[in-house]
C-alpha cells in the first residue's frame, strides 16, 4: 500500500458513510466474542512470504486490501458489521493509511485498535510497548484483559487544491528527509526498528558534523512554520539563512525508537522541534541531546528550537515525510487528529 510520492488528490473525502457506521456500532453482551475486523498487508516486512490464519474464528473478518484505492471499500465492510476491534497488520505506513482512509468511515467515533508490529521500524508500536512477536489472538484477548493507550495522530491537510488529510505520528522534514532514504540503506543491510532508527540518526549528524554549509544535510530546506491559530512565526535564532530550516521533526508519539528525546521534557500533545542552520560545534553535541543525557540553557540561542502547539501551517519547498512516505512540497495544516484507544498487552 504505498507508492513513491503520497498525493493528497487520492485520498477520500468524508461523506455519508460516517452515519451508517455509527448506526451499526452495538454494545457486546456480557461473554460475547467480539466481532474483529483485521486489515492485512501483505507486503510489510514482517510479513513476505507468510501466509495469515484466517480461519482462527468466525467472528474475525480479515482484508487484503491490493493498494491504497482499495481500503476505503474495506474499511466501510468492515465497520459495516459493526467490529468491536480493529487490529491492523503492518508496519507505520500501513497504520497511516488505515487511519487516513478511515476518517471519512469513522470520522470521531473509531473501534479501539490493535496495531501487529511488522513493518520496519514500527514506531507506533514502540510507543505502545507492544512486543515484536504480539500474536492476532493476544491482541483480541487483551481487548478485555489489556490495556488501552489513547494517542491522538497527526493530521496534514492541503491547503492548496483539494481539502484532503493524511494521519500519522511521525513528520519530518530537510534532513530528516534524507535520513528517511538513508534509513531504506539500513535496511537494506539488515537493521531494523530501534537498530535502523539509531543506525540513520548517527550517519546524520555525521554529515552535519563533517559537511560544508552547501551540503545537503546541512543547507537544509526553506519552510515558513506558523503556530496556532493567529499565524506567529517560529522563532529562528537567525543562524544560517533565516528563511530555511535545517531539519524539522514532529510527533505525538510519547516514546520515540532508540530511547531518543529530541523534545527533552515535553511529552504529551503535539510536539515540534526544528533545527536551524546550526554549528558544528552544536552538532557535536546533539547525540547527547536527542537522547536526553543533556539539555544546555541555551538551545534555542543555538538554533535548536522544541515546543507543543496545537497546530501549525507548514509551507515547505521540498518534500517531507509522513511515517516514512514522501509528501510533495507545499502548503499545509498540520493539528492533531481524533482520540484513538489502541489496545496494548
Amino acid at each position: 500500500m504505498a507508492t513513491p510520492i503520497y498525493e493528497f488528490s487520492q485520498m477520500p473525502q468524508e461523506n455519508a458513510a460516517r452515519e451508517a457506521v455509527r448506526r451499526a456500532r452495538r454494545k457486546r453482551a456480557p461473554g460475547e466474542a467480539p466481532t474483529v475486523g483485521v486489515i492485512y498487508n501483505p507486503r510489510s516486512h514482517g510479513n513476505k512470504g507468510k501466509d495469515f490464519d484466517c480461519g482462527i474464528c468466525p467472528h474475525v473478518f480479515i482484508a487484503q486490501p491490493g493498494d491504497r484505492s482499495q481500503l476505503p471499500a474495506a474499511l466501510t465492510s468492515l465497520a459495516e458489521r459493526g467490529i468491536d476491534l480493529l487490529v491492523i497488520n503492518g508496519g507505520d505506513g500501513t497504520v497511516r493509511d488505515v487511519l487516513s482512509c478511515g476518517q471519512a468511515i469513522f470520522g470521531d467515533d473509531w473501534p479501539p485498535i490493535a496495531v501487529l508490529p511488522k513493518g520496519k521500524t514500527n514506531a507506533l508500536t514502540v510507543d505502545l510497548e507492544v512486543p515484536l512477536d504480539w500474536t492476532l489472538q493476544r491482541a483480541i484477548d487483551a481487548l478485555d484483559d489489556g490495556r488501552t493507550i489513547r494517542r491522538r495522530p497527526i493530521k496534514v491537510t492541503s491547503l492548496e487544491g483539494p481539502r484532503s488529510s493524511v494521519m500519522g505520528f511521525i513528520l519530518g522534514g530537510g534532513a530528516f528527509t534524507l535520513a528517511t532514504q538513508s534509513g531504506q540503506s539500513a535496511h537494506r543491510l539488515g537493521a531494523f526498528n530501534s537498530m535502523a532508527v539509531g543506525v540513520t540518526v548517527s550517519w546524520g549528524i555525521l554529515q552535519m558534523l563533517l559537511g560544508s554549509r552547501s551540503n545537503a544535510w546541512r543547507s537544509g530546506t526553506k519552510m515558513d512554520i506558523r503556530l496556532g491559530a493567529s499565524g506567529a512565526p517560529m522563532a529562528h535564532s537567525g543562524l544560517g539563512d533565516p528563511e530555511r530550516r535545517q531539519l524539522l521533526f514532529a510527533s505525538t508519539l510519547e516514546r520515540l525508537p532508540a530511547g531518543l528525546k529530541p523534545f527533552g521534557a515535553l511529552k504529551s500533545g503535539l510536539k515540534v522541534l526544528a533545527i536551524d542552520q546550526i554549528s558544528r560545534r552544536t552538532t557535536a553535541i546533539m547525540p547527547a541531546v536527542v537522547t536526553g543525557w543533556t539539555t544546555p540553557k541555551n538551545l534555542r540561542e543555538r538554533g535548536y528550537h522544541t515546543l507543543s502547539a496545537s497546530r501549525f501551517t507548514l509551507d515547505i519547498d521540498d518534500q517531507f515525510i509522513m511515517d516514512g512516505e514522501a509528501f510533495p512540497a507545499g502548503k499545509y495544516r498540520i493539528e492533531q487528529g481524533p482520540e484513538l484507544d489502541f489496545v496494548t498487552p
